[in-house]
């Protein structure tokens, strides 16, 4: 029941996730944080089952950090994106981790990059993305209003007609979102 999207703008990526955990026909708590923060440049937000987000991102988080203390130098946001597929794709034959992901990126010289990653361990750089039951209402949305340059006010507004189709449209009630930017200053959250 996860809703997570994104888009890439003018030296930013945005990330939103709904803040709701939630299993069957209970809703748990309405302040999760579906958007993990890898490293100062790059943050993955993650649907579908709460155990898998929670054990993956965990994880990829830990071993990223692994890597830059035994290499002295961090993961570019491409490295990351194929470290991670590679990792879904191993656990694909073993134990599969039943999660989707966004991962959006600043690299040193300032691109941004916005990558959409599945259980199956599919990965494309796209220019926005939607996972989990959110991608039936906001594509729609995203293809028509996402432009090349956006500034950082015009992708929020974009995020924010997203979580009103949902409001608006989706039977399951989303009431509070979590949306994270990251861009040449680091990562953080943008109150809406």
């Amino acid at each position: 029941m996860d809703s997570i999207f994104g888009l890439v703008g003018n030296g930013y990526v945005l990330l939103a996730a709904d803040a709701a955990a939630a299993r069957s026909i209970l809703v748990f708590k309405h302040d999760e944080d579906k958007i993990r923060q890898l490293d100062d440049k790059k943050l993955m937000a993650t649907s579908g089952v709460a155990a898998d987000n929670l054990n993956f991102g965990e994880y990829i988080s830990k071993n990223m950090k692994l890597y830059e203390l035994n290499n002295d130098v961090k993961m570019s946001p491409t490295a990351t994106a194929n470290y991670i597929r590679g990792e879904l794709a191993t656990a694909l034959r073993k134990g599969p981790y039943q999660t989707n992901i966004l991962l959006g990126a600043v690299d040193d010289d300032n691109n941004v990059s916005l990558h959409t990653l599945d259980y199956m361990a599919s990965m494309a750089k796209v220019s926005f993305g939607a996972q989990g039951y959110a991608s039936n209402f906001v594509l729609s949305i995203l293809d028509r209003e996402w432009k090349p340059e956006l500034s950082q006010e015009e992708g929020l507004e974009i995020i924010r007609k997203c979580i009103h189709e949902l409001h608006t449209r989706f039977l399951i009630s989303q009431p509070k979102f979590v949306v994270k930017v990251v861009d040449h200053q680091g990562t953080r959250t943008i109150p809406l």
